[in-house]
């Protein structure tokens, strides 16, 4: 097995492993945050005039049974009915005592049952609030996180605090009342004997608080740890093939073995210092009850106390560190759901980039006038991506975008959909600027195809009608044929009812292209935007893509990104870019008049064509 000092001597000798170790992923140091533990609780309001009373009423009726019983034993059956001889009383008291238990026995059921309940649609809840928030965030969150770490608390961290709303909230509540009922009756019924009993609480409680902060700092560092052996998990899966390409199976096995490590070492340290506290209690128990005999023998002696008394003593004894110990368990529960909410809040708290106004507009007749006025862009501090870039696209145009990588054609891309907002300047379709109009408004009259095309798991049928949900199976099957789709998945084993699994693993690279291209034109949009759309696309397929583009795109704006420049000649106006700024434009012809940088483009690849 590989040990910490192993992954370390790794990422020292490999660099481009820190991949896995993001910076946003930090344990810090913090006192127990009551404001954010109520904060967690108010998910607990939807549910406070139906589960939570009834679980409520449930444990008070249990735990009055439990508190009750240890007197009626102590200082009725034994003081009473056994010192009398009273046969009768002792068997009403017996049957009493039954119906009691009976009756603890049905409010513990009913609790387990609504706690249960209440529990899961706590985790529910907040399992969707946090995937809704998520989904609605701007791509800088994404930029700068893995797939994995996000994963990792969308389930792993709601799942911790499972046992919290599970358990843990009314199983406090209970144990509070019965240790707040067992000291009251204990000092009723000899405060002497109750002074001495519980003389070992003041000691406890100061080092049970010395271990608070080392098990809660414990426990945040096996959530980061969770977080990084996800992100490697996510990452490895997502690159197995070039993993296997590479064959670097045994150093991604090694460097796996060592993030492994490191997270059963953290894992097993929290454990650890967890379990300090149950012997704690159960040594704590042994002093008390140590006490309790030698105190408790001396004042039956002295006929300071009877028998009962000592026997009910003895039961709330018993009673009294089994809460405590629960307590215990609790408060690492709530150490844990801590160090969880703590991450869960940090992504509810992360606020879009690209934010909505409070009273924005929605677009009501999308006509496809793009207009650039004076951007600048910037992804970071370090580069700007784009220098004041102006131009205007009108209506019904089909606009190509060339250029080197890095150029700035995707940033433009990005910019119209309102991925991003300007640095500098503004972008306006049909004239209004995109920052006053509602999101959903914008990107429901856009439909983006890339060059890397995502397919979900689900039918051919379900994923062409992805962006138009509300579309018949004729209008799936017409989109499907304007593309040209349609012939390849009438040979599919069952046809647009084909099961594709994930990512479109079943599909070719040019047939999962084709599908993107009928999912986009099913959404009739107004804007289309194609990145590098026929990159993965044979010679033959692209032919007939071309002819499918034609009734694509008729009547709609288009905006192509493309490196293939045999895919734009028919274009209106071509926008040649280098470094983020506009070097030329025109038709075809006029720039290969010109003799500029697209003639130059255009003539390299002929170039390269023609040496093959």
């Amino acid at each position: 097995m590989a040990t910490s000092d192993t992954i370390n001597q790794q990422k020292a000798n490999r660099p481009h492993l820190k991949r896995f170790y993001y910076p946003l992923d930090q344990a810090v140091e913090k006192p127990f945050n009551w404001k954010q533990m109520l904060r967690l609780l108010r998910y607990l309001l939807p549910y406070s005039k139906t589960l939570l009373p009834g679980a409520v009423i449930a444990m008070l009726i249990s735990t009055a049974v439990r508190l009750v019983v240890p007197i009626i034993i102590g200082k009725v059956v034994i003081d009473v009915a056994i010192d009398n001889r009273d046969v009768t009383l002792l068997t009403y008291l017996i049957i009493g005592v039954s119906l009691l238990y009976v009756i603890s026995y049905v409010g513990n059921m009913f609790r387990i049952k609504w706690v249960n309940i209440l529990g899961q649609r706590v985790i529910y809840d907040l399992r969707e609030t946090l995937f809704s928030h998520v989904q609605r965030l701007s791509h800088n969150f994404f930029d700068k996180r893995s797939a994995g770490s996000i994963l990792v608390r969308i389930l792993n961290d709601v799942n911790s605090l499972q046992e919290l709303f599970t358990n843990g909230i009314i199983n406090l509540l209970m144990d509070v009342v019965m240790l707040s009922g067992i000291i009251v009756i204990l000092f009723v019924l000899s405060p002497p004997l109750a002074l001495a009993v519980l003389v070992i609480l003041p000691i406890m409680f100061f080092i049970s608080t010395k271990l608070r902060r080392r098990i809660r700092r414990s426990w945040q560092d096996v959530r980061i740890q969770k977080s990084r052996l996800n992100s490697h998990l996510n990452e490895s899966m997502q690159g197995i093939r070039i993993t296997q390409s590479f064959a670097q199976e045994k150093e991604n096995t090694e460097f796996f073995n060592g993030v492994n490590t490191d997270n059963f070492e953290k894992e097993r340290t929290a454990m650890k210092k967890s379990a300090y506290f149950g012997p704690f209690v159960e040594m704590s128990n042994a002093i008390g009850t140590v006490i309790l005999i030698a105190y408790g023998s001396h004042l039956i002696l002295n006929q300071t106390i009877e028998i009962g008394t000592f026997v009910s003593f003895a039961f709330y004894l018993g009673m009294f560190w089994e809460p405590i110990s629960r307590l215990g368990q609790i408060y690492n529960q709530l150490l844990v759901a801590m160090a969880s909410s703590e991450r869960i809040f940090e992504f509810l708290d992360e606020e879009p980039n690209v934010k909505e106004k409070k009273h924005a507009q929605s677009f009501t007749d999308m006509q496809g006038n793009i207009t650039f006025d004076q951007v600048q862009f910037s992804y970071d501090d370090d580069r700007i991506a784009l220098h004041e870039i102006s131009l205007k696209i009108k209506k019904g145009q089909t606009v190509a975008l060339v250029g080197h990588t890095g150029s700035g054609k995707s940033t433009i891309a990005n910019l119209i959909s309102r991925f991003y907002d300007p640095t500098e300047g503004a972008v306006y379709v049909d004239g209004y600027d995109l920052r006053d109009m509602r999101l959903d408004s914008l990107r429901t009259n856009i439909s983006v195809v890339l060059q890397d095309t995502f397919i979900f798991s689900g039918t051919i049928m379900e994923n062409i009608r992805f962006g138009r949900p509300d579309a018949t199976d004729d209008d799936v099957k017409e989109a499907a044929r304007v593309v040209g789709a349609d012939a390849f998945i009438q040979r599919l084993s069952s046809g647009y009812e084909t099961e594709v699994e994930e990512r479109g693993n079943i599909l070719s690279a040019g047939e999962r292209q084709l599908l993107s291209f009928a999912r986009a034109l099913l959404a009739d949009p107004r804007i289309i935007i194609l990145d590098e759309a026929t990159a993965s696309i044979d010679t033959e397929t692209e032919m007939q893509i071309q002819k499918a583009l034609k009734r694509l795109l008729s009547g709609r704006t288009a905006i192509m990104i493309a490196h293939r420049l045999s895919t734009i000649r028919e274009a209106d106006n071509i926008i040649v870019l280098e470094n983020g700024k506009i070097l030329e434009q025109g038709n075809h012809d006029e720039l290969m008049k010109r003799e500029g940088e697209y003639y130059h483009l255009v003539k390299s690849q002929f170039d390269m064509l023609d040496a093959l």
